[in-house]
Parts: structure tokens; C-alpha cells; sequence
């Protein structure tokens, strides 16, 4: 049986809103004046509201249930991605790291550095699964699980599926390309023939809080250099103060704020 969704805030006597299967559907309602005139004077000489004027509408409420438990073995491999990012961080590149793992076998690892590697495909989930795949000798990964610090974008999700990754762990949400919810869920889809198993947020914090100090030294140093091009001292430290909340992804580095000389890295080896 439907139940109602949703009541307007002003519900005229006319109809009351149902849903059902996605359809809008209107029933009439109990037009006022309808009971009988005995009820009428039974009503007024009794001023004890009826049962049905006290009994609440019933709402339904969102799930409140907690969010499982994180692993030890998820947060073991999610360390070894961290571990990745901060190669990625060496080389001057968005601190993003990969790791591929089948069972409790590491296969291989990656890590971000399309500026590098001058290959906007470069993320660390494509270089993990290239090696991976190598290793293998084999373009199908079923089994294998790969655990990356920030949520996956829609190339490498695409890559994922062609893969058969059996399962995807991430660690922190990408508000402007996320592919796993937060900005489209492309592993959600019904219709696809490969359905990888996701989970999201583990190790969040921390994998957050290496982005932001990444993009918030970035910035320190931009300004750094802006300000002794103009032969300005260096008085930036304090602009510092209201660094930006949100997370910022490997999509918004430029080579404009790598200055520095950088180490060119290499292609992630099978361990």
C-alpha cells in the first residue's frame, strides 16, 4: 500500500498527494461537514479532542543507521595509497596514490603525475592498473581490489569496469569530479554488464588533510613569488588564515605554481 510522501503546507480540501512507483496520484478527501448531525452536537458538547485530531502523521524519517566499521585490512592497503600520494607530493604533482591488491597480495602501486609523465591520463589508479596489468600479463583483473586516496574520476572509473575490479576503496570525496557519488555514481548504473562493489570515505581525514596541506603550501608559495617578483618582503604568511574548506583535486594543478625543479617520475613497478 502507498503511503504518503509529502503533505503541502497549506493541503486544500480537495485532495491529498500519494506516490506510488515513481507516478503522482490524487485521492479525494473526507470533504468537511460530511458526518452526520448527531456527531455534530456530540463534538461540541465534548470539547476532548477526538483520537484522529491527535494522532500524529506518520513521516517517514531517513536512515540513521551508522556507517560500518573500517577494516584493519582496508586501513592497512589505504596506508600503503597514502605512502603512493607522497611519492606523488615528491615529484611536485597533487598527492594522489594507488594501490592494486589481489587477496592480501600487493601487485602494484601508483601514483598521480600527469604534469610529469605529460599525460592527462596519468592518475594513479590508470599507472596502478597498467602495472597491474602487466604483471598479470592479462587486461582483466577480476578479484583485485583497488584502494586509491581520493575518489575516482570518471576515466579511471571507466578503466576500473573494463578491468572487472571486483571492488574500489577510496579515501577522500571529490566534490568537483567524483565518479562514485559525489558528483555522478557511474558504478551504479543498472544497465552496465560489471558491477564493482564501492566503498568511500576510509582514512578520510587523513587523505583530506594531505590534499589541502598540499594545495595550502601551493598557494604559500605562489604568493611568495608573486610578491618578490613586485619586490615585495615577505609579508603572505598571514593570508594563510582562511585556507579553502573544501577539498581540491588533482584537476586544478597548473604548472604555473611549480616553480622548483622537479624530479621526473617513474612508472609504478610491480612489487
Amino acid at each position: 500500500m502507498s503511503e504518503p510522501l509529502a503533505r503541502s503546507a497549506a493541503p486544500g480540501p480537495e485532495s491529498v498527494e500519494y506516490r506510488e512507483s515513481g507516478e503522482a496520484a490524487t485521492v479525494p478527501a473526507p470533504q468537511a461537514g460530511s458526518v452526520g448531525p448527531d456527531a455534530v452536537a456530540s463534538a461540541a458538547s465534548d470539547p476532548t479532542p477526538t483520537a484522529a485530531a491527535t494522532t500524529p502523521i506518520d513521516t517517514p524519517t531517513p536512515d540513521e543507521s551508522p556507517a560500518p566499521p573500517v577494516s584493519e585490512r582496508d586501513r592497512r592497503f589505504m596506508a600503503l595509497a597514502q605512502a603512493a600520494a607522497e611519492e606523488a607530493r615528491a615529484a611536485g604533482e597533487v598527492p594522489v596514490g594507488a594501490v592494486l591488491v589481489r587477496g592480501d597480495e600487493v601487485i602494484a602501486t601508483g601514483f598521480n603525475h600527469p604534469i610529469g609523465a605529460h599525460d592527462p591520463s596519468a592518475h594513479a589508479e590508470m599507472i596502478a592498473l597498467r602495472a597491474t596489468a602487466q604483471a598479470v600479463e592479462n587486461y582483466r583483473l577480476p578479484g583485485c581490489e583497488l584502494y586509491v586516496t581520493l575518489e575516482p574520476c570518471l576515466m579511471c572509473a571507466g578503466a576500473i569496469m573494463h578491468a572487472r575490479i571486483a571492488r574500489v576503496v577510496f579515501g577522500a570525496r571529490d566534490p568537483k569530479t567524483g565518479a562514485c557519488g559525489s558528483v555522478v555514481d557511474a558504478f551504479a548504473n543498472p544497465q552496465l554488464n560489471h558491477h564493482t562493489t564501492v566503498t568511500g570515505g576510509v582514512l578520510e581525514t587523513e587523505c583530506g588533510a594531505a590534499l589541502k596541506s598540499f594545495f595550502a603550501e601551493r598557494r604559500r608559495a605562489s604568493r611568495e613569488a608573486r610578491a618578490a617578483a613586485r619586490g615585495e618582503p615577505h609579508a603572505v604568511a598571514g593570508g594563510e588564515a582562511h585556507a579553502d574548506s573544501h577539498v581540491e583535486t588533482r584537476s586544478e594543478a597548473d604548472t604555473d605554481a611549480h616553480t622548483a625543479a622537479r624530479s621526473e617520475p617513474g612508472s609504478a613497478e610491480p612489487l
